[in-house]
C-alpha cells in the first residue's frame, strides 16, 4: 500500500518501477504484494449492502486482467534481468 500511496491504480506503475529495477541487475527483491481481486476497486461491507461479486470488502484492488498484464511484466524484466 505505502508504494502505490493506497491507490490500486498505481499498482501498475510501480510494479513497472520494480520490473525496471529488476531488469537492471537489482537483486534485493525476492517479492511483492499486489492487491487483487476478479474486479476492480472496493466495496463497504454494512448492513443491508447489496455486495458486487468479486470486489473487495477491504482493501481496494486490481482487476484480474491486470494483475496477470502486472505479473508478466514482472516475470519478463527478471528473465531480462542483466
Amino acid at each position: 500500500h505505502g508504494n502505490s500511496n493506497k491507490d490500486h491504480n498505481n499498482q501498475p506503475l510501480v510494479a513497472a518501477n520494480i520490473a525496471e529495477q529488476l531488469q537492471n541487475g537489482e537483486d534485493s527483491i525476492i517479492g511483492v504484494m499486489i492487491e487483487s481481486n476478479i474486479n476492480a476497486g472496493k466495496q463497504a461491507l454494512s448492513d443491508g449492502a447489496k455486495l458486487q461479486y468479486g470486489v473487495s470488502i477491504t482493501d481496494a484492488c486490481i482487476d484480474l486482467m491486470t494483475s496477470e498484464q502486472v505479473l508478466k511484466t514482472l516475470a519478463n524484466a527478471k528473465k531480462a534481468a542483466k
